[in-house]
């Protein structure tokens, strides 16, 4: 058998020294990126928590609102609405509280703050007579949609 010269021994071993080194450092860099993108998706999961607790906290106040006769049933209705599908509640929960959705559906296309302000009168009580005539036909669903709301967590 031939004998191999030490010197190639030692350059072997020196880059396969190198290479583990080079390696141990990449292992030690991935658990750093890891342990990094596990603390980030945690937060983020947290804020996405506490963004859906003041949803749910905003449509309890609604509702509560609603209830009390501190704000009409149209606005109510696109207010709640608008929030459940942020929520993006499955659609058991829309059928649940589809008053709200009608309600919003048939006064959707009514102008609402600065466009409001910029109405004539005789605008504005078109409007508010159809707004009437849309909450009196849906006020008692409405009103037992926001009781059935209360303490509810979507």
């Amino acid at each position: 058998m031939t004998e191999v010269p030490v010197w190639i021994l030692v350059i072997a071993g020196l880059i396969i020294f190198g290479l583990s080194a080079v390696a141990t450092y990449y292992c030690l860099e991935l658990r750093k990126a890891r342990k990094r993108q596990t603390q980030q998706l945690q937060e983020i999961e947290a804020a996405a928590e506490a963004q859906r607790d003041r949803v749910n906290t905003s449509i309890q106040i609604i509702a509560k609102t609603l209830l009390d006769e501190g704000v009409g049933l149209t606005e109510a209705s696109l207010r709640i609405r608008v929030l459940l599908d942020s929520l993006q509640v499955e659609p058991a929960v829309k059928e649940e509280f589809v008053a709200f959705y009608q309600v919003s559906d048939q006064t959707s296309h009514i102008p609402i703050l600065e466009d409001w302000k910029k109405l004539s009168r005789k605008e504005k009580f078109a409007f508010e007579k159809e707004m009437a005539r849309v909450e009196s036909e849906y006020r008692d669903f409405a009103l037992d949609a926001a009781k059935r709301i209360l303490g509810r967590n979507f």
